[in-house]
C-alpha cells in the first residue's frame, strides 16, 4: 500500500532449542509494542520455520531486512544482504544489532535480575565479583573486534574492568579466561551472556566454570528499541525518513 513504511524483516540466526524461536518472538512482539503500526516479520537464516525465503514470499512490498545478530560476520555481511536482495526487490539490509551502548544495558539488566549461583550466594554481582562477557565468538576479526567493543561498553555501563571469552571461533576461551579470573580474585565470576537467544551456545557457558551465566539479553527493551534504530538507519538509506511523527524512538 502507497505511503505505507518498509516492513521490517527480523532475521535471526535460528538454533535447534525451541526456546530460541520463543525469545525472539517475545522480542519482536515489543518492538511491535513500541510501533503499533509498523509490520514486522519474523525469519530464520537456518534451523527455524519461517525461513528468509518463507517469510520473503509473503511480503507484497519493500522491507529492510534487520539481522538479529549482536556483531559482524558472514550471516549479517554477506548471507543476510545476499538473501533478501534477491528474494526482496529493492530491500536494504541493516547492519547488526551490536555492539551497542543499547546492549549494554541490557546486560546490565540481567546481571542485576540475577536469583541465583551455583557457588556462595545468590543475586547481582558485588564489588569483589568479576564480570566476564561470555560471546559465541566469530572467525571474522571484524566480529571479534565487535565483542571486545561490547566488552568496553559493558565495563564503563558498570564502572568495573569486563574481560571477555569465546566458547565457539577464535579469541580467548571462555573457561580459560573464567579459570584466570577465579585465579587472581577472592569473589565470585559471573558471565553476562552476549547471546540474543537460548541455544548451544548458551548451554557451553553455562559449562564453563562460572559461578553464575546471566539469562540471554532476550525481549529486553533496549534490545527492542535497537532493532527499531537498526530498522530506521537502514531506511534512511531508501531514500525515506529514518522515522515519522508518532514512532517510538530509543
Amino acid at each position: 500500500m502507497a505511503g505505507r513504511p518498509p516492513v521490517l524483516l527480523a532475521v535471526a540466526h535460528g538454533t535447534r532449542d525451541p526456546a530460541g524461536p520463543v525469545a525472539v518472538r517475545e522480542l519482536l512482539a515489543r518492538v511491535r509494542a513500541l510501533r503499533p503500526s509498523l509490520r514486522v516479520a519474523e525469519a530464520y537464516g537456518e534451523l527455524v520455520s519461517p525461513s528468509l525465503e518463507e517469510a520473503a514470499a509473503a511480503l507484497d512490498g519493500p522491507a529492510v531486512a534487520v539481522p538479529l545478530l549482536l556483531g559482524r560476520g558472514y550471516h549479517a555481511l554477506i548471507d543476510i544482504p545476499e538473501r533478501a536482495g534477491r528474494l526482496v526487490p529493492g530491500a536494504v539490509t541493516a547492519r547488526p544489532l551490536g555492539p551497542d551502548a543499547l546492549l549494554a544495558d541490557a546486560l546490565a539488566g540481567r546481571l542485576g535480575a540475577m536469583p541465583s549461583v551455583r557457588r556462595g550466594d545468590g543475586g547481582p554481582p558485588r564489588p569483589q565479583d568479576t564480570v566476564v562477557l561470555g560471546a559465541a565468538g566469530s572467525a571474522d576479526p571484524a566480529g571479534a573486534a565487535d565483542v571486545r567493543e561490547a566488552a568496553r561498553l559493558l565495563a564503563r555501563r558498570l564502572r568495573r574492568p569486563v574481560p571477555y571469552g569465546f566458547v565457539a571461533a577464535g579469541g580467548p576461551a571462555l573457561d580459560e579466561v573464567v579459570a584466570r579470573q577465579r585465579r587472581r580474585g577472592t569473589g565470585r565470576v559471573v558471565v553476562a551472556s552476549y547471546l540474543l537467544a537460548p541455544g548451544r551456545f548458551l548451554d557451553r557457558m553455562r559449562a564453563c566454570g562460572a559461578d553464575a551465566v546471566t539469562a540471554p539479553i532476550g525481549a529486553h527493551d533496549a534490545a527492542a528499541r535497537l532493532v527499531l534504530r537498526r530498522y530506521d538507519e537502514a531506511r534512511s538509506r531508501m531514500g525515506e525518513p529514518a522515522a515519522v511523527p508518532g514512532d517510538a524512538l530509543y
